[in-house]
């Protein structure tokens, strides 16, 4: 886009409904002299949202509209003189252009999908859905193959997150490709020059890893106490990265990290950063990068409470304090003696991109810097004013009493300050000399409210545009101020006067010297485009200043580096293999970018020697994610590491605990993990040994492979006896060993029993209605059952089954045999008149149906335990005869009835907690009733009986045959013992069911059956 093509797209929200209601498009063509409403060429009643210009051709624009009126984009090839509109089938959050090629694009939509375009937006094709805001990349040049590959971070169905990438047009699930092969922390992946970096999911404690210039990515070696609580990538444009780290002990500081070349190995700059609260809530670093000079910063440290402004000019290997001015505005002496006293200033950028925030500097303008601060002790905001320095913070002048806007115009030729928002102003200044000198200039008639300055950086022209307002209630003012008559000709070679670069007189900066080109003071002509601001720059002797302490290593109160406490200094040495050498460190590693050469360079570089040959020491055993579970049938990670020893000499051999091992020759065949499936839940030892011929060493952990539970069926009787031990069983589906934990809530408990078995005991000693419930916790999931235990001193129970046409309607699951079970409860009230409360019916699952019927007594026994049991007796003996002579049916549906048959042979005991009903008596009694009718089985009827009485041990290893009541007829159900499978059996058969029916996958199961027995 030209620079006389100004476009301004501006909306009205009304604060009544909160939303916006119109807007108006304005193209200026004569610098914002004039300016044309477009809406006739978008649509007269189109309402716009946002407005894009294509970085690589800046005639292209795309303008969105608001979603809450339609989802459209209009785009121009013609610098917004004529637009075309296209619907969409999306609504479009943000656009991401492509760096060089003019017709792609990226659209983020409201539902988190992403799109790509490569014809200027005309069509859309949908990349991903589930992706993560903001975390999209388009590839770098020279660093990736593909030019329209993109950079992802998308979300798994699991709730997972990944790092994706795939070319614009072909994202398929076959055409994507996963560079990091585990999952990573959600808003983690940061695309930036020659890095990528992610966060890995950790037990406890962060783990960062690095991709530099697209290789494998390596795990980030911050020092080893640090313990990040929160990091942030500053900036990584110098063949470094700068990291902000929020340390263990940290709350509103950060410490400032510089890495190597490859962005590995990170070593300390600056502690206690300063941070400012942004407008939008965001944590904001108060570091400021100079523009125009390499390895100039200026920070804020918190230091004994009290924060104060540094600077330094080698990358933070030394930090020094700002010297204040000497004199104030009148030319009064200003008493400010370091390091009690210096200059302190507010490094915040703006988040307004027409306002200048409270720092500027120009890459054009090397050396100049203005920014907002104050003199004293420490950082104020009050009493501020506004400072300017020449030579790149050396030395420093007040310019004005209070904080105003900075704008740099001709490329740093002139300087306007305005003053700040929230002051309306009639009046800006102008300085052609580097701050030296101000004159003051009226631009309105009327106090204007200066939201914002409109100046093309890089133009060779004078021009800038305020808008704001004159009152809240007022329009939008545009006022035009132009300088062109102010530069009669171009810089020519006798206007510029060379500037040495120094720090504190030092010449030499970040290894060399430095002199660069400046317009004299006082000649107001025009740099233009093709100004130069290096004349040259010549490489320095290097001295102890030109390096910093490697990684592992801190610098001592004497200034020497020295191995911190927790490094050490023959790791380095790990991965060479004997007759081989290796770089040793000296402690000390160069300045990234510094160009000084000779001098004490050969002293302080690492040196190259032989490979130690050392027996295997400091075996380390860890899996890939850092984690000590994962899931079954999933790829486990295992990484092997060694602190000492002959890396390619030494044997390893891992053995992962479920009866299978690997051996490798040395340690470079497990660089990338050693990757194991576990076909099984359990607890594994996982052992790793490293052996060579000096000797060996090993390392153990315990690996919790698990599958999330989908099932937990409380297995309890329905009826106990009061002070008599019952057990209770949980049955966890898929089942797992060792790996579950249960929590009981027994007896109207608020605590609960934590067990690792699925099994308790446990003793009512109160009668009545108790609510058990048990908790399992499984990997992730956690899944609950209740049931509710009726407690009595005695009761009575029959065994019951039913006609075979009821197994045709059984569908097996716990609220069929709930309903089914009031149904046979009112056909049993029919026969008889004891009391409805006091009769509990239970159905089993499974098939062939059968169900157990309960008679309770009653609460209120004044008149004796005899009178109840005789009630008891009574009641069970009329219901038997019922039974017995096929009164007892129900009508399970119209023409289908259905009859309940007694299937004991006898009356049923009494069960109580009385010493004559112990267990061995009612073994003994069951074994005679089963010989005797075992003889009469064989020699008369051979029939066959569905159930037994449960409270009876019985052998069945063998069928037995039995034979029901006589005047039980032909029609019952013929059922042999064997037929009843047990609760473990029924889960394995519905199991089995489900995976037939293509239900679930290896980890998930069936509902378990609702099986209870007393």
């Amino acid at each position: 886009m030209r620079p006389q093509v100004i476009l301004i797209l501006t909306k009205l929200y009304d604060f009544h409904i909160g939303s916006v209601t119109e807007s108006s498009l304005w193209r200026s063509t004569d610098f914002g002299s004039t300016y044309e409403r477009m809406n006739d060429k978008i649509g007269s009643k189109t309402v716009l949202s946002y407005l894009y210009i294509c970085p690589s051709n800046k005639r292209k624009i795309m303008v969105l509209t608001d979603p809450e009126f339609e989802s459209s984009v209009l785009i121009s090839a013609d610098e917004g003189a004529s637009y075309q509109k296209y619907r969409l089938s999306f609504y479009v959050q943000s656009l991401l252009f492509h760096p060089t090629e003019e017709d792609w694009a990226l659209a983020y939509s409201h539902d988190q999908k992403l799109y790509s375009s490569v014809d200027f937006g005309r069509k859309w094709q949908l990349m991903h859905e589930h992706v993560t805001p903001n975390r999209f990349y388009w590839s770098v040049a020279g660093l990736d193959e593909d030019l329209d590959l993109v950079h992802m971070e998308a979300h798994t169905p699991d709730g997972n997150v990944q790092y994706v990438t795939c070319r614009a047009q072909t994202c398929s699930r076959t055409d994507r490709n996963q560079p990091f092969p585990g999952h990573i922390d959600i808003s983690s992946l940061v695309v930036q020059d020659d890095y990528i970096f992610i966060q890995v999911p950790g037990s406890g404690r962060a783990t960062y890893y690095v991709s530099y210039k697209r290789d494998s990515f390596i795990e980030i070696k911050l020092p080893k106490y640090s313990l990040p609580k929160d990091l942030h990538i500053v900036s990584t444009d110098e063949k470094q990265v700068f990291a902000a780290v929020q340390e263990w002990n940290q709350n509103d500081t950060y410490n400032l990290y510089l890495s190597d070349t490859r962005g590995i190995y990170f070593t300390l700059a600056m502690e206690n950063v300063k941070t400012t609260r942004g407008v939008g809530g965001n944590q904001m670093l108060d570091l400021y990068e100079v523009s125009g000079i390499r390895g100039m910063l200026i920070a804020n440290r918190k230091q004994d409470q009290q924060v104060k402004t540094f600077i330094t000019y080698n990358k933070g290997r030394d930090w020094r304090l700002l010297q204040a001015p000497p004199t104030d505005l009148e030319g009064n002496d200003i008493h400010c003696i370091l390091p009690f006293c210096s200059l302190h200033l507010q490094l915040q950028a703006s988040e307004n991109p027409y306002v200048s925030g409270t720092i500027s500097t120009k890459s054009s303008s090397p050396g100049i810097i203005v920014a907002t601060g104050n003199i004293g002790a420490e950082l104020s905001y009050n009493n501020v004013g506004t400072f300017v320095s020449s030579d790149a913070g050396n030395s420093w002048r007040p310019i004005f009493e209070e904080e105003l806007n900075i704008w740099f115009l001709d490329r740093g030729g002139a300087l306007v300050a305005v003053k700040q928002p929230s002051v309306p102003t009639r009046h800006l200044w102008v300085s052609f000399d580097e701050g030296g000198t101000w004159t003051q200039h009226s631009f309105s008639s009327v106090p204007l409210f200066v939201d914002g300055v409109l100046v093309d950086a890089g133009a060779d022209n004078q021009i800038m545009t305020f808008f704001g307002h004159f009152s809240h209630r007022s329009e939008w003012q545009l006022i035009k101020i132009d300088y062109r008559s102010v530069f009669s000709r171009k810089c020519t070679e006798e206007d510029y006067q060379t500037w040495h670069l120094h720090n504190q007189g030092e010449p030499c900066v970040m290894g060399q010297k430095q002199i660069y080109m400046k317009r004299r003071p006082g000649n107001y002509c025009m740099l233009g485009k093709d100004y130069s601001r290096i004349l040259s720059a010549e490489s320095c002797i290097c001295r102890a200043h030109d390096f910093q302490c490697d990684y592992g290593y801190e610098r001592r109160s004497d200034g020497n580096c020295r191995p911190a406490f927790w490094f050490n200094p023959w790791s380095a040495s790990r991965s060479c293999s004997q007759g081989h050498n290796y770089l040793n460190s000296t402690g000390y590693r160069k300045v990234v970018l510094n160009n000084c050469t000779r001098g004490v360079k050969d002293m302080y570089e690492a040196r190259r020697q032989q490979c130690p040959h050392r027996p295997p020491k400091g075996l380390l055993l860890s899996t890939g994610d850092g984690r000590l579970t994962a899931n079954v049938g999933t790829n486990v990670t295992f990484l092997v590491q060694l602190d000492q020893g002959d890396s390619m000499r030494t044997n390893i051999q891992l053995d992962f605990g479920d009866g299978t091992a690997a051996s490798y020759s040395n340690l470079s065949w497990s660089q990338e993990g050693i990757k194991h499936v576990y076909r099984n839940a359990g607890i594994f030892r996982v052992t790793a040994l490293a052996e060579n011929p000096l000797g060996h060493d090993s390392s153990t952990l315990f690996l919790h492979v698990t599958c999330p539970a989908e099932v937990v069926q409380l297995v309890a009787p329905f009826v106990v006896v009061r002070n008599k031990e019952v057990n209770i069983t949980a049955v966890v589906l898929p089942s797992q060993s060792r790996t579950v934990t249960y929590f009981w809530w027994l007896g109207n408990n608020s605590e609960p029993l934590i067990t690792l078995d699925g099994s308790v005991s446990y003793t009512f000693t109160r009668e009545g209605l108790h609510s058990i419930t048990v908790q399992v916790s499984a990997a992730s999931s956690i899944l609950q059952d209740s049931r509710t235990i009726a407690v009595r001193g005695f009761f009575k129970s029959l065994l019951l089954s039913f006609s075979p046409n009821l197994d045709e309607f059984n569908p097996d699951i716990p609220e069929w045999r709930q309903d089914v079970g009031r149904v046979i409860k009112k056909a049993l009230l029919r026969v008889s008149d004891y009391p409805e409360e006091q009769l509990l019916v239970a159905v089993f699952p499974g098939v062939p149906t059968a169900a157990e019927l309960f008679l309770l007594p009653s609460r209120n026994q004044s008149e004796g335990r005899r009178k109840s049991e005789q009630e008891l007796e009574e009641a069970s003996g009329v219901i038997v005869s019922a039974l017995n002579q096929n009164l007892v049916e129900f009508e399970l549906k119209p023409g289908v009835r259905v009859i309940v048959y007694n299937t004991q042979l006898t009356l049923a005991p009494l069960v109580d907690s009385s010493p004559r009903h112990s267990s061995s008596a009612m073994l003994m009694l069951l074994s005679v009733v089963f010989l005797g009718l075992a003889v009469f089985l064989i020699y008369k009827f051979k029939r066959k009986i569905p159930w037994i009485n449960i409270y009876a041990e019985v052998n069945q290893e063998k069928e037995q045959e039995m034979i029901g009541s006589v005047g039980q007829g032909d029609t019952t159900p013929k059922i042999t013992l064997s037929e009843f499978a047990t609760t473990k059996e029924l889960l394995e058969k519905e199991l089995d069911a489900r995976v037939k029916r293509g239900v679930g996958n290896a980890c998930e199961t069936r509902e378990i059956p609702n099986c209870t027995s007393v």
